[in-house]
């Protein structure tokens, strides 16, 4: 809750609810991964943006509904920010939400000890090349 408050009193920043059907069900944001501080992991390239995402909706899972909305939010984030990449942090235990990253475009890039989650992959998009 947090994390999307900060999200919603960002200016630069994406937050965005994912409909199916024309209902809610669930929520996807990106953030200018330098407001988290300069605590970044290793191996971030500056110009990295964050985003988070969730399906609170059980009968949308499973669906790629999610993977749907994170490529909607990278086109997003992509054709209007000078954003170079962008990363998310899912914990190493969450073998469903890794999939559903790695499907939509994330590659792993090392695993980064989250002071709430524990250890955590730190996924990577880049900018598709022009």
């Amino acid at each position: 809750e947090a994390e999307m408050r900060l999200v919603a009193e960002t200016g630069p920043a994406l937050a965005r609810l994912v409909l199916l059907d024309g209902q809610p069900v669930g929520y996807v944001h990106a953030i200018d991964a330098a407001h988290w501080g300069s605590d970044l992991p290793e191996g971030m390239p500056a110009g990295t943006w964050d985003v988070d995402s969730f399906i609170a909706e059980p009968s949308a899972r499973g669906r790629g509904v999610g993977e749907a909305a994170l490529e909607l939010l990278a086109d997003e984030v992509f054709t209007t920010t000078l954003a170079v990449a962008l990363s998310v942090f899912v914990p190493v235990a969450d073998e469903p939400a890794i999939r559903a990253y790695e499907r939509a475009g994330f590659q792993w890039a090392r695993v980064w000890e989250d002071p709430i989650s524990g250890p955590s992959w730190m996924m990577l998009r880049h900018r598709p090349a022009m």
